[in-house]
């Protein structure tokens, strides 16, 4: 019997719903994914308006370094951390380096000329090409054995509902912008199917508890303990939205709003709320490749959970003088760090399905930014900061290049998902291939 007949008749005699079945299609135990060859997976985190440099950068290079305060909540795991100082964004052409900061920041080459005016330089539109996230997506959805329900998901905290040039940094191709979802309940949604009105929110659970119980009964124990994990999981997320806004009101909603609101204070839950769906997805073998992106290029943030009450972009304009500027600067790049931190954590404690090792063994996290520092507005340094040991790369590492194109960084991680492209983005970037010294 073939793999498709006998997951057909399967699911046929079991008469599972369709609301059961991204819970037990990837049981390790049954079969049904693949579990021979290795899942590995990409996250691209994004923060906006570059770093302080002195209070980023690992004075040392190589294995033995200190991790300085923007980068301390690292600590824990820097035996899995490469950073990556001297790689530049090399494109130049239409738009201020903002826009191209984010534009060209995955994509490698020049944006389109547009309309969009920014601060200085000529006005730009839309990225002229797709970038490497969706690549290397493309790459995993044409074989059966890489191919997942989505490919690819984008998050998103507090990203503006204006489409412009600094709010996208994900093409699917030239003027093909992608919006993150940077509301976890529509990403809920996405996930594990829409729900209804407020009125039948009992639990979505409600219609497939039966297929759960009826599934449980026939696989390993271990495979109970991934369908627990999930059906808690789906459960508490949906008690939450039921509760949303209660407290603010001091007493039960009957129908209260579908997630949480929208606003600035909330971005630390946002956050958290996000970095859980996407352990999640990878834990549901949903999606290999993710991107995170905080606010946007020129993000205008004001971190009132952390004592800074300017916004984020302006604050980045102060001089190297004004050290209190400096000091809160480097206080935002550290709360950025501590998210990082925290989807690294929550990565190397979930098993990986099927396989041994966690997660994070399978998993490279990338957090950049579209700047090196944000009163120079330099494309040069551009952080890149990498965790976990999802591409095999050397970790432990704090490297220092001389003004390597990013694009070669960007062919790095392709290769090292196993998509051997000889180019990405403006080939005059790329003539000295990937970047080997990560490996």
């Amino acid at each position: 019997m073939t793999y498709s007949s006998s997951r057909r008749e399967f699911i046929r005699d079991l008469g599972l719903s369709a609301a059961a079945l991204p819970f037990v299609l990837n049981l390790p135990g049954l079969g049904f994914a693949n579990q021979q060859a290795r899942k590995q997976r990409l996250v691209v985190m994004f923060s906006p308006n570059g770093v302080i440099p002195s209070t980023f950068w690992p004075d040392e290079e190589g294995e033995k370094f200190t991790l300085k305060e923007s980068l301390k909540p690292l600590a824990p795991f820097q035996d899995r951390t490469l950073i990556l100082n001297g790689v530049c964004d090399k494109v130049r052409g239409d738009g201020d380096n903002h826009m191209r900061g984010i534009g060209c920041l995955l994509t490698g080459i020049e944006l389109f000329p547009g309309n969009v005016q920014g601060g200085s330089d000529t006005p730009a539109g839309w990225s002229s090409g797709l970038s490497i996230d969706q690549e290397i997506k493309n790459h995993l959805q044409k074989g059966a054995a890489t191919r997942t329900r989505f490919g690819s998901l984008e998050f998103g905290v507090m990203v503006p509902d204006r489409a412009d040039t600094w709010t996208r940094m994900v093409y699917t191709g030239p003027n093909k912008p992608v919006a993150p979802i940077d509301d976890p309940y529509r990403m809920f949604a996405k996930l594990y199917g829409r729900l209804k009105d407020q009125e039948s929110l009992k639990s979505v659970l409600d219609d497939v508890q039966d297929d759960l119980r009826r599934v449980g009964s026939l696989v390993s124990a271990e495979d109970r303990r991934l369908l627990d994990e999930h059906a808690g999981y789906v459960r508490e997320l949906e008690q939450e939205l039921r509760q949303t806004n209660a407290d603010a009101v001091g007493h039960a909603v009957p129908e209260p709003e579908p997630g949480v609101k929208a606003e600035n204070d909330n971005i630390p839950k946002i956050s958290k709320m996000q970095i859980d769906l996407m352990v999640q997805s990878f834990a549901a073998d949903f999606a290999r490749v993710s991107t995170l992106q905080y606010t946007n290029s020129v993000g205008g943030a004001r971190m009132h959970w952390l004592g800074v009450n300017e916004n984020h972009h302006e604050l980045s304009h102060n001089p190297d003088s004004d050290t209190k500027s400096q000091e809160k600067l480097t206080k935002i790049n550290h709360w950025f760090c501590e998210q990082l931190a925290y989807l690294t954590k929550r990565l190397a404690e979930t098993p990986e399905p099927g396989g041994g090792g966690s997660l994070l063994d399978n998993t490279l996290i990338v957090w950049t930014n579209e700047l090196g520092k944000g009163n120079s507005h330099t494309l040069d340094d551009i952080p890149f900061v990498l965790v976990g040991n999802g591409l095999d790369f050397r970790m432990g590492r704090s490297l220092k290049f001389k003004k390597v194109p990013h694009n070669r960084l960007l062919l790095a991680l392709a290769h090292g998902m196993g998509h051997r492209i000889e180019r990405f983005g403006n080939p005059d970037f790329c003539g000295q291939g990937p970047l080997t010294e990560l490996t």
